[in-house]
C-alpha cells in the first residue's frame, strides 16, 4: 500500500466503479465490494486491487489475499476465491487508472504565492508557497502549481494539470492533464548562435513550446522554445527525467523517451515511437511512426517508419548486431593468433 505519509487516500470505491472507470468487465465477484488501495500481488489485502500481466505470476496471485485483480479474462480461474476478476486487455493500464483514483500525493498547503493581478485563474487552481504567476498567464480548473514554480507572462496551462516544485515555464501553451515534474524547464531559449563581426552572438529565439493534452515531462528535463517555428510535443507523449528536446523539434503522439535522451533542433518524430535511455539524435533528422531506438543509439540519418535501430552510428538492429558479432569474432581470432606467435 502507498505510504500514508506521502499519499492521500481517496477511497474507498466499489469494484463496479473501478470496472466502469477503467472499462474492465467484472466477470466474477461482488460489484459492491469496497476497495481502498492498490497493491502488488504479494502485498495485496482484501481491500486491495492488483493486476496480472504475465501468467508466470499466476501462482503468486493464487496465494494472494487480493480483493480484486485486473487480468486477462482467459486467466480468471487463477484468481483465488473471493477475489473479484476485472477482465481487461490492458491490466497494467487499468491498474494505473485505479491508482490515480485511489491515491494522490500530499501537496503543500496554499502559501505566499505571487500572482500578478492580470493573471487569470479558474476556480480550483492550487498554488504552492513561493510560486510566481506572471501577467497574462491563464491556468485552468484543477491544476496544481508546486512550491516555487515560476509561470511566465502569457503562459496558458489547461485543466487538471500538475506543475512540480521549482519548475519554470515560459513562452508555452500547455493542454489539459499535462504533468511537468520538479525542476523541469519549459520554454527556455534554444541553442542558437551566429558568427558576428565581434565574435559569436546569440540568435533570439522567437517561437513557443506547445505541449498537447496528456503530455508528461520528467524532473529536470528541458524543452526549448522554437527559434522561429514552435517546438511541439503531441498528445500523451511521455518524457522521463533528464531529457532534452531542442528548438523547433516536433514529436508526435504516444511516444516515450527514457532518461538522458537528447534530441537536437529541428528533428521530426512521428507517432508511437520508443526511445531507450541516452539516445542521441542529430539535428534535422526525421524519424517515422512507430520507430524504436535502442539505448545509447546515436542517430545521424533518417529512420523509416517502424524501424528498429541501435548502435552508433545507429542502423537497423539486425545489421548492427551482425556487424558487432563479426568485429568481435575477428578480434578474438586476431588475439588468439598473437598469442600463438
Amino acid at each position: 500500500m502507498p505510504d500514508a505519509r506521502f499519499f492521500e487516500s481517496l477511497g474507498p470505491v466499489s469494484v463496479s466503479e473501478l470496472a466502469s472507470l477503467t472499462g474492465a468487465q467484472l466477470i466474477r465477484g461482488r460489484p459492491g465490494a469496497a476497495i481502498d488501495q492498490v497493491a502488488t500481488v504479494a502485498a495485496a489485502s482484501a481491500s486491495s486491487v492488483t493486476f496480472l500481466t504475465d501468467r508466470r505470476f499466476a501462482p503468486a496471485l493464487a496465494s494472494s489475499a487480493a480483493g480484486a485483480c485486473f487480468m486477462d479474462a482467459r486467466w480468471a480461474e487463477t484468481a483465488p476465491p473471493g477475489c473479484a476478476v476485472l477482465a481487461s486487455p490492458t491490466p497494467q493500464a487499468a491498474y494505473a487508472i485505479a491508482a490515480e483514483r485511489l491515491h494522490r500525493p500530499w501537496r503543500h498547503p496554499a502559501g505566499s504565492a505571487t500572482v500578478h493581478p492580470e493573471a487569470r485563474l479558474e476556480a480550483g487552481v492550487e498554488i504552492g508557497p513561493g510560486a510566481v504567476i506572471g501577467p497574462g498567464a491563464t491556468i485552468g480548473r484543477g491544476t496544481a502549481i508546486g512550491a516555487y514554480a515560476v509561470i511566465g507572462p502569457g503562459v496558458a496551462i489547461g485543466r487538471d494539470g500538475q506543475i512540480g516544485p521549482h519548475a519554470t515555464i515560459g513562452f508555452a501553451l500547455i493542454g489539459d492533464r499535462v504533468r511537468i515534474y520538479a525542476g523541469a524547464a519549459i520554454g527556455e531559449a534554444g541553442f542558437g548562435a551566429a558568427g558576428g563581426p565581434k565574435g559569436v552572438i546569440d540568435v533570439p529565439q522567437l517561437g513557443r513550446v506547445i505541449l498537447q493534452d496528456g503530455v508528461t515531462i520528467g524532473a529536470n528535463s528541458s524543452v526549448d522554445r522554437g527559434a522561429y517555428d514552435d517546438t511541439v510535443i503531441g498528445e500523451n507523449t511521455k518524457l522521463d527525467n533528464l531529457v532534452h528536446v531542442g528548438h523547433n523539434t516536433t514529436i508526435g503522439r504516444n511516444c516515450v523517451f527514457a532518461a538522458y535522451c537528447g534530441i537536437s533542433g529541428s528533428v521530426s518524430i512521428g507517432d508511437n515511437c520508443m526511445f531507450g535511455g541516452r539516445v542521441g539524435v542529430a539535428d534535422h533528422i526525421s524519424i517515422g511512426d512507430g520507430a524504436q531506438l535502442g539505448a545509447n543509439a546515436g542517430v545521424t540519418m533518417d529512420v523509416p517508419a517502424g524501424g528498429r535501430w541501435g548502435g552508433f552510428p545507429a542502423k537497423p538492429v539486425r545489421q548492427w548486431l551482425r556487424e558487432t558479432a563479426w568485429v568481435t569474432a575477428r578480434a578474438r581470432r586476431r588475439s588468439a593468433g598473437e598469442g600463438e606467435g
